[in-house]
C-alpha cells in the first residue's frame, strides 16, 4: 500500500537501516507510553487527559513532586531515561517514583517494535499498534479498577473496520464473515457465563458480580471484530492460560481469589493480533495428526 511492504523482511535490507528504524518506533512509542501513564491515572477519576478541564492551580501542582514540592525539571520528564537517570527517585528529596512509569512507557515501546517485526512495515502494522496502546491502557485500568471503559472498547472496534472494507480486500486477511463470526463465538459464551454465575455467587456470597463482567464480554466482542474467528479464540485461549496462572499468583500474594479479567484477555488480544492464526492453525495440525 505504501510502495514498502515486506521491507524489513526483505534479505536486501540493509542491518542499520532496521536497527534505525526498529530505534525509531521504540523511542515514538515511549513517548506515547508516557502519555498512556496520565490516561491511566487520570482517566477513572473523571479528570481530564488533555488538561483542558484543569485549573491553573492543578496544573502547578502537576508539575511538583508530590511529597516535597519540588519542581519537576524538563530533563525529568523524558520516558523512561529519566525515571533510569533518577535511579527512581525524586531528584529533590528522594522519594520513590513509582516504576509503574517506565513499565508503561516501556512496554507501549517494545510492543511497537514487536509488531513492525512480526507484521513489517504496512497499514496493519500501524492498526495493530494503536490496538496495542489501547490494550495497555484498558489492562491497566481495570488491573486498578476492576473496571473497564465502553469508550476504550468502541475503539478498538472502529480499528477493525479498515481491516476489514479495506486491508482484507488488497491483501487477502481475515474475511468479512469471519469477523462477524469471530464477535459473537467468544462474547456470547462469556455474557450466558456472567448471566448464569451472578445469581450462583450472590447466593453463595453474599455479593452482587459476575464471574465474568460484561466489560470482558464486550472487550471480546470488539477484539472478534478486529481479530476474526480463529484469532480470537486463540487470543482467548492464551487469556484464559495467563489468567489461570496470574490468578494463582495474586492470591498466594493477596490471599484474595478475586482479580481483574481485562488485563489477561488484553495479553491474549495482543499475542492473537501478532499470532493468532497461527497458533489456531498449529492446533488445527496438532489435531489432524492424533
Amino acid at each position: 500500500m505504501f510502495g514498502f511492504e515486506n521491507m524489513l523482511h526483505d534479505e536486501f535490507t540493509e542491518l542499520p537501516f532496521k536497527i534505525m528504524f526498529y530505534v525509531i518506533i521504540f523511542l515514538f512509542g515511549i513517548c506515547i507510553g508516557s502519555f498512556l501513564n496520565v490516561v491511566i491515572l487520570r482517566l477513572p477519576k473523571g479528570e481530564s487527559v488533555i488538561g483542558l478541564k484543569r485549573s491553573k492551580e492543578d496544573k502547578e501542582k502537576a508539575s511538583h513532586c508530590m511529597t516535597c514540592g519540588a519542581k519537576i525539571r524538563p530533563i525529568d520528564l523524558i520516558p523512561v531515561f529519566s525515571w533510569i537517570m533518577l535511579r527512581g527517585k525524586c531528584h529533590s528529596c528522594g522519594a520513590k517514583i513509582s516504576p509503574r512509569y517506565p513499565i508503561v512507557e516501556s512496554l507501549n515501546g517494545l510492543l511497537y517494535v514487536l509488531t513492525f517485526f512480526v507484521l513489517d512495515i504496512n497499514v496493519k502494522s500501524i492498526i495493530t499498534c494503536v490496538l496495542m496502546t489501547f490494550l495497555i491502557v484498558i489492562a491497566f485500568i481495570d488491573w486498578d479498577t476492576k473496571e473497564i471503559f465502553i469508550g476504550m472498547i468502541a475503539v478498538i472496534l472502529l480499528l477493525a473496520f479498515p481491516l476489514a472494507f479495506f486491508y482484507s480486500r488488497e491483501y487477502g486477511d481475515v474475511t468479512l464473515k469471519s469477523r462477524v463470526i469471530g464477535m459473537f463465538i467468544i462474547s456470547v459464551p462469556f455474557f450466558i457465563i456472567g448471566e448464569a454465575s451472578r445469581p450462583i455467587i450472590k447466593k453463595k456470597f453474599g455479593e452482587d458480580f459476575r464471574a465474568i463482567e460484561l466489560g470482558d464480554t464486550y472487550l471480546m466482542f470488539a477484539a472478534g471484530a478486529f481479530l476474526g474467528t480463529r484469532a480470537v479464540i486463540a487470543s482467548t485461549f492464551v487469556g484464559i492460560i495467563t489468567a489461570a496462572f496470574g490468578g494463582l499468583l495474586v492470591k498466594a500474594v493477596t490471599k484474595d481469589s478475586k482479580f481483574a479479567f481485562g488485563p489477561f484477555l488484553a495479553i491474549g488480544i495482543a499475542v492473537g493480533s501478532l499470532w493468532g492464526n497461527q497458533i489456531a492453525q498449529w492446533y488445527l495440525n496438532l489435531l489432524a495428526t492424533e
